[in-house]
């Protein structure tokens, strides 16, 4: 306790310009990992047809999408590794070599030969490399969490810790307008010809940027003598791991549904072309963006339970709503109701960062915030594009993926009732 107490001092009394740049370290490793991860969502279609093909389209599609869960399902792996290194080793370290880990597989992914020239050997291929890449991002997320919320002082723990899922949307955002650019500027031919491949190869700036910023930056010392902090965290704290995935599943499937789903989603369904749905997927993030810190404000200022029940009772009562408004094909419609379901998500996600970070003493924080955190988004993030491509299939109902949302937005509600808010202790 004193030795936690000790660490939550020391990150209070950092002298200002370290906080910045802890929080540029954050926000810009964050920037370009996910930037790298997002892309393959957004050329989901053309990755279809160059790694997937078959007869029918949907097929397809279905195919690259589920490559797409393939990368979620080794966060947890990833977790575990780095949450590993996070605690025994410093937070900065795992950061570090996590940023370096995603860039190669990015960059291969853009190179890799498809399924016209070396046949399902390319499929093989890209799925191994979807992996590595799932394994890289499930060690940066969570661990830049746990980084900014210890150096950040009690009073403005939710405002700090948010500042990794603000990094986190800003890279999805940019490889949502890169998607969207592409498509305008290029014919399809060319963009189903090399203007993908583009898209990826610019990843090697994870490896140069990132490690660059990052290299050197402040750590929390660790002063644990816990050998597994992983298996210490599932002993001692297994109900609130369990409670870490149950906060996230809505967050996960709602976030990967609106952010790289919707613009596949709303160009195949409605008459809006790609490059349209692009650009208002491109605005929708900006609107999250813009709340989000706001939100995170407001759960230092009336509770982290407060904003979160706000934001998910919200989310509860409209998603279906919103869902129809954004299929009815026409920009004014579908851009704000998109706009208005990115705002409501906002307030759901602000404070989960802080609440995660609170629930954890220092020795095993990064470990149990990366599992239950990784396995929410790998069981249900990932997957919700596959999902929502299988129940339209499924059903004949372009719609029917709304009420998915609902059920798992009532199961992170009753869970955000149950926590305790600690936004005013200091981390022990």
């Amino acid at each position: 306790m004193g030795g936690a107490i000790g660490i939550e001092a020391h990150a209070a009394s950092a002298a200002p310009w370290t906080l910045r740049r802890v929080v540029t370290a954050g926000v810009i490793g964050n920037v370009l990992e996910w930037y790298d991860f997002a892309v393959y969502g957004f050329f989901a279609p053309i990755l279809a047809a160059k790694f997937f093909p078959d007869a029918d389209p949907r097929v397809s599609l279905l195919a690259a999408f589920v490559t797409f869960a393939v990368g979620f399902l080794m966060r947890p792996v990833g977790a575990a590794i780095f949450g590993h290194i996070g605690d025994r080793y410093g937070r900065a370290r795992a950061l570090i070599f996590s940023i370096a880990m995603m860039a190669v597989p990015t960059v291969l992914m853009g190179l890799l030969p498809t399924y016209e020239t070396i046949g399902i050997a390319a499929s093989v291929l890209i799925v191994f490399l979807r992996m590595c890449q799932g394994i890289a991002v499930g060690g940066e997320f969570t661990a830049s969490i746990v980084f900014l919320a210890e150096k950040g002082a009690a009073r403005r723990r939710g405002f700090f810790a948010s500042f990794s899922m603000f990094g986190a949307t800003t890279g999805t955002m940019l490889g949502s307008a890169v998607g969207g650019l592409l498509t305008s500027v290029m014919s399809a031919e060319a963009l189903a010809s090399w203007g993908w491949r583009a898209a990826f190869v610019s990843g090697i700036a994870v490896a140069v940027v990132g490690i660059v910023i990052r290299r050197g930056m402040f750590d929390s010392p660790s002063k644990t003598a816990v050998t597994s902090p992983l298996a210490v965290a599932f002993r001692d704290h297994g109900w609130q791991v369990l409670r870490v995935l149950g906060l996230n599943v809505a967050s996960a499937a709602t976030y990967y549904t609106i952010f790289v789903y919707a613009a596949t989603w709303v160009s195949q369904t409605t008459t809006l072309e790609r490059a349209v749905a692009l650009n208002v997927t491109t605005v929708t993030i900006l609107t999250f963006l813009v709340v989000l810190p706001c939100a995170a404000w407001l759960s230092d200022r009336f509770g982290r339970k407060l904003v979160l029940c706000v934001g998910m009772g919200s989310c509860l009562l409209l998603a279906y709503p919103l869902v129809t408004l954004m299929h009815a094909g026409v920009v004014a419609t579908t851009a704000p109701a998109q706009m208005a379901f990115g705002a409501l998500l906002a307030l759901q996600m602000a404070s989960i960062p802080a609440a995660m970070t609170e629930m954890f003493p220092h020795a095993v924080r990064v470990s149990a915030v990366s599992v239950g955190y990784g396995l929410a988004y790998a069981l249900f993030g990932g997957t919700a594009p596959a999902v929502a491509t299988w129940l339209i299939n499924r059903t004949g109902n372009d719609t029917v993926f709304a009420w998915y949302l609902v059920g798992l937005t009532a199961i992170s509600l009753v869970l955000a009732l149950s926590i305790t808010d600690r936004r005013e202790h200091p981390l022990s």
